[in-house]
């Protein structure tokens, strides 16, 4: 049996995964700036969304960096950000004050992503080691 390679889908998760991990750090640098230049009215909590988003741009990070790996976790993590990453769309999408411009493009990617997940040869790669 020949060893599982990277193909174009596997590059595809990768770089989306890594994208997505962009995306959040740059919500954390935006919200600690935000932090600094106003006043919010609850501190503890924007320092708290603040912190949760880099912790959350670290570990997809991390989730990204071991699909390159071929981790098998990795499919398992990349599955439940998604998941999470399309509760939060469609909550832009449906909330008071929707925000299509917001909630589209992450619910798309999430989408993407879960499909590119479940296709063989991600499903191979990610398999080849624990």
């Amino acid at each position: 049996m020949s060893e599982p390679r990277r193909t174009p889908l596997v590059y595809a998760v990768v770089v989306l995964l890594f994208a997505e991990s962009l995306l959040l750090a740059a919500s954390a640098i935006y919200l600690a700036v935000e932090l600094v230049i106003t006043t919010p009215a609850f501190p503890m909590s924007a320092i708290a969304l603040a912190v949760f988003a880099a912790l959350g741009a670290a570990g997809l990070a991390i989730v990204a960096s071991a699909a390159w790996r071929g981790r098998a976790w990795s499919r398992g993590a990349s599955i439940t950000w998604q998941v999470l990453q399309g509760a939060v769309a469609i909550s832009a999408l449906t909330g008071k004050g929707a925000q299509a411009g917001f909630g589209v493009p992450l619910l798309l990617l999430a989408v993407v992503v879960l499909v590119l997940v479940f296709t063989p040869p991600v499903l191979r790669w990610v398999s080849k080691r624990g």
